[in-house]
């Protein structure tokens, strides 16, 4: 369901095959495994991008396999239980000690949307893909950490509103200008190529892994409290 591919002193993480890359008990495992690979291995100059194949970055939880449980009480136990196991997948990502990078080229929806803003950056493809909240419009509500991952991800308090309670599929060019993706791109190949060079410049200046986590834990306090992590001052200098 995914890969994790080492470029040098890049980490590349691929979610693979052509699907809509649902995030499941199987997936959530995997993901949690590469992200703990990535933290091991890192050195100074590091980072990680993280990309799928096919028109989906990901659409979201697998609420297929939430209703396969038979009855609306298994479903919402199934359907807890995802949300309840994806929290520390978001916590993963928020304590790596290297930048890290959603090279989105295709749709990302729902926990989809969630996974990729709770990278450092999001690079779009303008001609294809959207963000999408489908809460509002399923009657789903959203977990602490889904509303703590917007508050803190997303400065523009209008672009909040009208991805949670309007519903709007929002494409590359608006997301750049409400300032929820950091660039889009013309094409697959684009985004790809301009997630490397991003990862390459980020990774020139060679910050402290472990110091770089706890900056970014402490730009996101009320995140990364509802997640589950403290956060600490570490003074060393650089050398």
């Amino acid at each position: 369901m995914c890969t994790l591919e080492k470029r040098g002193i890049l980490f590349v993480l691929t979610l693979t095959g052509d699907d809509q890359h649902r995030i499941n008990p199987k997936l959530i495992g995997d993901l949690l495994s590469l992200l703990s690979q990535v933290k091991a291995q890192a050195t100074r100059g590091s980072a990680l991008i993280t990309q799928a194949q096919g028109k989906f970055f990901s659409n979201g939880f697998d609420l297929d396999w939430a209703q396969a449980a038979g009855s609306q009480q298994g479903a919402s136990e199934r359907l807890l239980h995802m949300v309840e196991s994806f929290k520390p997948v978001v916590a993963a990502l928020l304590s790596l000690p290297v930048p890290t990078i959603a090279a989105l080229t295709g749709h990302a929806a729902a926990c989809g949307f969630v996974f990729a803003l709770s990278h450092d950056y999001i690079i779009m493809r303008r001609d294809r893909g959207v963000l999408y909240m489908s809460e509002v419009d399923i009657g789903l509500t959203m977990p602490d950490y889904f509303n703590a991952v917007f508050r803190e991800k997303i400065g523009d308090a209008s672009a909040r509103r009208d991805l949670l309670l309007r519903g709007l599929k929002m494409k590359g060019d608006e997301a750049v200008k409400r300032g929820v993706a950091e660039a889009a791109y013309d094409g697959e190949g684009e985004v790809r190529a301009a997630s490397v060079r991003m990862a390459e410049e980020l990774g020139k200046r060679k910050w402290q892994g472990e110091v770089y986590a706890e900056i970014r834990k402490g730009l996101f306090p009320q995140l990364s409290a509802t997640v589950g992590l403290g956060h600490k001052t570490i003074a060393t200098p650089k050398l």
